[in-house]
């Protein structure tokens, strides 16, 4: 990426998150601001990232476009955001649609965001954890491609969390022996709490991470355990007309009229034309 313009600090507009300050690198720092985070006593810290456009499609659900590139248009601040986050988390949660979608994509901070590779290993040495998070992949059908770089690069420590029937599929699928299979659920369906609770076990807790797709953030709001909700805004007017599904960043749950989840805003900042906002949630107090 040489002969790229230097990156522009984002401007802060709201900070009024609760918590204490992460030791962010200077380089960091100067280009995000101050990073808080609580520390729940019992329990994992959980929390969300996502990019939409203004009409709120967080995927155009084509092969050829990918993940949420083509609605940042692959913006630099949100990619050097994503990979601050999954710095700071102790493992990084994905759906398997979401795995499929990227087939070369290893869900670490230094692949999303290069420029800033040491930065980031600096900020998980301070923060006492060297290794690039746990990459999970959630699937209920256990439909998995074990050729993955997830799998077979060895740069990150690989779970799978499905159901009972979908291990039957993930144990016969040739994965190498060093991915290690949970299962949390039954039917078809994996549970939000005993996906943090099986990743707790190996990672021993801390900070977690989920980047989707919409149906996992779906069964995590559903079950009451996200935290925090980083949201990216891009400027872009996607549209639907029905010849394609083009999701929010919440699918397979209908929470309102009956029961809708209203977030506080905690944090706003401005890059461009694109915002960066940050909405906590209300959840248990215990696991």
């Amino acid at each position: 990426m040489s002969g790229m313009d230097p990156l522009p600090p984002l401007e802060t507009l709201l900070a009024a998150e609760r918590g204490e300050d992460l030791p962010l690198p200077e380089e960091i720092a100067g280009l995000y601001g101050p990073l808080r985070f609580p520390r729940p006593a019992n329990r994992p810290y959980v929390f969300g990232n996502f990019v939409a456009t203004l009409d709120g499609v967080t995927s155009l659900s084509a092969p050829d476009l990918p993940g949420g590139g083509p609605i940042s248009g692959s913006n630099r601040h949100d990619r050097m955001i994503m990979g601050l986050l999954r710095s700071v988390a102790d493992a990084v949660i994905v759906g398997a649609g979401t795995l499929r979608s990227v087939p070369a994509h290893l869900w670490t901070a230094e692949y999303i965001y290069p420029p800033l590779a040491d930065s980031y290993r600096r900020l998980r040495a301070a923060s006492g954890s060297p290794r690039p998070p746990w990459n999970v992949i959630v699937t209920a059908r256990g439909e998995l491609s074990p050729e993955h770089p997830v799998f077979r690069s060895g740069e990150v420590r690989a779970m799978v969390v499905t159901t009972p029937e979908g291990g039957k599929r993930v144990r016969g699928c040739g994965l190498p022996s060093s991915v290690v299979i949970e299962e949390a659920g039954s039917g078809g369906s994996v549970d939000a709490r005993k996906i943090l609770s099986v990743v707790g076990r190996h990672s021993g807790g801390g900070r977690f991470l989920v980047e989707g797709g919409p149906r996992l953030m779906g069964d995590f709001f559903a079950e009451r355990c996200l935290d925090d909700l980083f949201l990216t805004i891009a400027p872009q007017v996607a549209g639907r007309d029905g010849s394609v599904d083009r999701p929010g960043f919440v699918a397979g749950k209908l929470f309102a009229p009956g029961n809708p989840l209203w977030g506080t805003l905690a944090g706003v900042k401005r890059g461009g034309s694109f915002l960066f906002l940050r909405y906590e949630f209300s959840t248990p107090t215990a696991s």
